[in-house]
């Protein structure tokens, strides 16, 4: 199972990461995500399969870029490459407020016990866990803070107007 997380839940994950769509002449069965680059080279091709599909955003992508295809995809992956860039929690907000993104969106990369909680509220539902961080600390995370102040996907109202 390893360290991911679903839905508030230890979950298995069934996703591949694929990479190095350019070198294959038949895409590969199951389900998968792709590098958003690859996505746009080959997007049609992707979209005749038979099977969940999903992208991965680096934090530097525009989400407004994907967003004609967002009812198309199952997942879509965004990149913590450190602790200290939050763009994809604003990646994150914009998925599931601007374009009302229904499904998976998941956290990747320097995910860490003390960010869960505020990744929630702006839209993650699924985490890869650094191998590091203890599984039953980090959903207990989950929990630990009761009220929150200002709005988010989570709460659209402010604590002063509930």
């Amino acid at each position: 199972m390893g360290n991911f997380i679903k839905d508030r839940k230890p979950a298995d994950d069934s996703w591949t990461p694929f990479t190095g769509l350019e070198e294959l002449d038949t895409l590969p069965t199951g389900d998968i995500y792709v590098p958003f680059k690859e996505w746009l080279e080959r997007r049609e091709e992707l979209l005749k399969r038979n099977s969940r599909l999903g992208v991965i955003l680096e934090n530097t992508d525009d989400v407004d870029a994907l967003a004609d295809d967002l009812e198309r995809l199952d997942l879509v992956v965004l990149q913590f490459p450190k602790m200290a860039d939050g763009r994809a929690y604003s990646q994150a907000r914009l998925l599931r407020e601007r374009y009302d993104y229904k499904g998976e969106v998941r956290a990747v990369g320097d995910v860490l016990r003390d960010q869960v909680f505020y990744m929630q509220r702006c839209g993650f539902n699924a985490f890869e866990m650094r191998e590091d961080q203890d599984l039953n600390s980090v959903l207990k995370a989950f929990d630990e803070m009761t009220v929150t102040y200002q709005p988010s996907t989570d709460e659209d109202m402010p604590i002063w107007r509930r």
